[in-house]
């Protein structure tokens, strides 16, 4: 069962539907799912679907999809599970927008993934006005949170998560986890609307130093949850963790009170990702029907 002390809520990084059952039995509980074209294209269900040479029309990638969710949100109907838009670097903000309406209607837990970009945080600006849940993805950086916090001003508690992507940075030798605590930092001098769902979180030594920095949410891989639960769901202050030998992440004194345009936005790695879940998804579809 959930320990007494654990504030942080634990979200699933992932499609598998058996994962997520195994993880619910481990564990007694789990407060959430991430899905995105990637982990939906690379689940089990529809791996096996792959390897047989199937390809799926645009219609029926969504059906899919849509069934999958409708699925994990009946596994955990009180939890939070994030939906993707298909976005590539050519979407603009009116077809996230189309496409966000007709998957906040899928569940009624849905919080709907959009990227950090000009068009995704004018997306975004429209429709937490609109009053859908959001989570905005691929963050690395500062600038690009208090960008989400801008852009977003005037959303419930609870009602927008912004995701900065701890793996991809350790990935290029940087110290992940200070990007954690720096936007932390800095929200502590907002309103609370924005919570920090840690994510890209690949192994056991990630996840429990998340937790002992106090992140309001995290999603893993089923691998570092499931070591988390065997190992008796530990808490470890932050003093148990030693030295980074990773390159340091120095905190900037940013303020949150400029309009979302007015920060840089842009990250390598941002594209990069965004690309990845455009071709992962791409890659389902026949080319007759894109």
């Amino acid at each position: 069962m959930r320990p007494k002390n654990l504030k942080t809520k634990i979200f699933l990084d992932g499609s598998d539907l058996e994962e997520t059952k195994r993880l619910q039995a481990l564990l007694g509980f789990l407060d959430g799912q991430t899905t995105n074209p990637s982990n939906f294209a690379k689940s089990p269900q529809t791996a096996a679907l792959v390897a047989q040479g199937r390809k799926f029309d645009r219609d029926e990638v969504y059906a899919a999809y849509k069934k999958r969710v409708q699925s994990l949100s009946q596994l955990m109907p009180d939890g939070a599970i994030s939906v993707e838009v298909y976005a590539d670097a050519q979407t603009t903000a009116d077809q996230m927008i189309t496409q966000a309406k007709e998957m906040f209607g899928w569940i009624d837990n849905a919080h709907i993934k959009l990227p950090i970009t000009s068009e995704g945080l004018k997306a975004a600006k429209q429709l937490i006005s609109d009053g859908l849940r959001l989570n905005l993805t691929l963050c690395f950086n500062q600038e690009q949170a208090a960008a989400v916090y801008a852009a977003t001003k005037g959303a419930k508690a609870g009602d927008v998560f912004v995701s900065p992507f701890v793996g991809r940075l350790v990935d290029r030798g940087q110290e992940g986890m200070d990007l954690i605590k720096n936007i932390l930092k800095m929200f502590a001098a907002g309103d609370g609307h924005v919570l920090v769902l840690t994510s890209s979180v690949r192994n056991l030594e990630q996840f429990t130093r998340a937790l002992a920095l106090g992140t309001d949410l995290i999603t893993a891989y089923y691998a570092a949850i499931n070591e988390w639960g065997k190992a008796g769901l530990p808490i470890p202050d932050l003093s148990t963790f030693g030295p980074s030998q990773l390159e340091e992440i120095p905190y900037q004194d940013i303020s949150l009170e400029k309009n979302w345009q007015d920060y840089n936005i842009s990250h390598e790695l941002t594209g990069i990702g965004l690309q990845k879940f455009a071709d992962d998804w791409n890659a389902l579809i026949n080319n007759k029907s894109r």
